[in-house]
Order: C-alpha cells, then sequence, then structure tokens
C-alpha cells in the first residue's frame, strides 16, 4: 500500500525550514552590523556590508517568492520588548562619516523624484525588522516570525536593504575605479607593456 503523505503537514514543515534559515539569516546579518558599528572592522566595514547586505537580500527573495504566510493568531503576540535601533544607528552613522548620506528615488515605477536616503538609517531599519522576528522565532512562535520576516521584508525592510546595497555598491566602485588620469595611463601604458613582453 502506497505510503500517504500529508501535504498540510509537509506545508509546515517546510514554513518552518524556512523560518529557521531565515532565523539563521538574521542573526548572522546582525552579528556582522553589530560588529561593523562597534568598530570592529574598519578597513573591511564596506565589503562585510556588502556581503552581508547581499546574502539577506537573497534570502529576503525567498520571503516574497512564497505564498502569503498566515499567522495562526489575527494579533501579534507580545513576546518581548521592542528592539532599540538608536545605538546601531548612530554606530554606523560614525562609521559612514561623510558617506551617510546618498540621493535614491523611492518607488521606481510611480516617483520620479529623489530624494535623500541615509546608510545608517536603512541599516539599522532593516536590523530593527530582523530583531523582532528573531524574537518571535525564539518565543516559540514561529509561523508568526515568518509572517512578520515576509510582511516587513515587503512592507519596508526589502526595499531598505536594497537601496543600501546598491549607495554601498555605488561607494564601493567609486573607490575602486576613481583613480587619478595619470595613475590610470601609467596601469594601462604597464599592461599593454607586459603584454608586449610575452
Amino acid at each position: 500500500m502506497p505510503e500517504q503523505t500529508d501535504p498540510q503537514g509537509a506545508e509546515v514543515a517546510d514554513l518552518h525550514a524556512l523560518a529557521g534559515a531565515m532565523a539563521a539569516e538574521s542573526e548572522r546579518f546582525l552579528e556582522t552590523v553589530t560588529q561593523v558599528a562597534a568598530g570592529a572592522h574598519p578597513d573591511l566595514a564596506i565589503s562585510l556590508l556588502l556581503l552581508a547586505l547581499s546574502d539577506l537580500s537573497a534570502a529576503g527573495a525567498r520571503l516574497g517568492a512564497v505564498t502569503d504566510v498566515v499567522p495562526p493568531q489575527r494579533f501579534e503576540p507580545d513576546d518581548g520588548e521592542e528592539p532599540d535601533a538608536d545605538p546601531l544607528r548612530l554606530g554606523l552613522a560614525n562609521v559612514f562619516d561623510g558617506l551617510d548620506e546618498y540621493r535614491e528615488v523611492p518607488d521606481p515605477l510611480v516617483d520620479n523624484v529623489s530624494v535623500t536616503g541615509m546608510l545608517s538609517a536603512d541599516i539599522a531599519e532593516v536590523a530593527l525588522a530582523l530583531r523582532r522576528g528573531l524574537i518571535h522565532h525564539r518565543a516559540g512562535n514561529v509561523i508568526e516570525a515568518l509572517w512578520w520576516w515576509q510582511f516587513s521584508y515587503l512592507s519596508s525592510w526589502g526595499d531598505r536593504a536594497a537601496a543600501a546595497l546598491r549607495a554601498l555598491l555605488s561607494v564601493l566602485s567609486h573607490l575602486r575605479l576613481d583613480v587619478p588620469a595619470d595613475v590610470a595611463a601609467d596601469a594601462e601604458f604597464d599592461a599593454l607593456h607586459a603584454d608586449g613582453a610575452v
């Protein structure tokens, strides 16, 4: 007799697995951001945050790709004190001193006017949303945590992570590619000379 499967049980198991993966990704992101905000890796700050936001954005895309998660309760349980993002935001503002502000178009589908964004505020907002989901997850409210991560990804942190990632990539591109003309010419000459010598 063929083994019968429980589609509903399999779906719940898949959601729990997705929540577990999201919890692990949230922990990694928060650890990296906290270290960077504390000034632990000043020379690597931009690269570390670029990697962390890229990984997190991939995890968020999985949240956006699945159907809407419906929590078992119609109200959000009180699983602990609301985390405070200000210390993290201030630490990141110190790290990004002189680079914190950038310009963006809030919604490229409906807006054509740019506004000022702040890397420190964006990353702190993402961290706050992830922490709130982690509070639910640690309290055993797994589906509630997944619902919160998905809802907040679509409504806020997904957009903030994407904007911060784009701004960081721009910073990194300028740091790597904006070189004086004479330095670029010397490098081009050396490259051509090396090719000719082979």
